[in-house]
């Protein structure tokens, strides 16, 4: 079981959080003016790396808010999890390039 820092309400056990995607993706400001391609770029199209992830999640049973975690996705290991706008704490462990889309 992966123990997830909660920025708000601390450490607690996977069970009470839930998975939101890849992080960091940004939601284009004139929609109306994308193709139906571009559009589903947005949508549907993830990265989905092997090795440190950026992902949101949010704490289901908890605060309820959403947030940042940094984690490798062959280990499982969370490496960072910072407030949404927030930068990441751990800087030195943010070696993956965001998806500006």
């Amino acid at each position: 079981m992966l123990l997830i820092n909660c920025p708000w309400c601390g450490l607690r056990a996977e069970i009470e959080f839930t998975y939101g995607g890849e992080g960091g993706i940004i939601r284009p400001t004139s929609s109306e003016n994308l193709t139906d391609q571009e559009w589903g770029e947005y949508l549907f199209m993830r990265r989905n790396v092997k090795g440190i992830n950026h992902e949101q999640w949010r704490h289901i049973s908890g605060c309820g808010k959403w947030f940042n975690v940094l984690r490798d996705t062959v280990t499982y290991q969370i490496k960072s999890t910072w407030k949404i706008g927030a930068e990441p704490l751990e800087q030195s462990n943010r070696n993956f390039e965001p998806n500006e889309n």
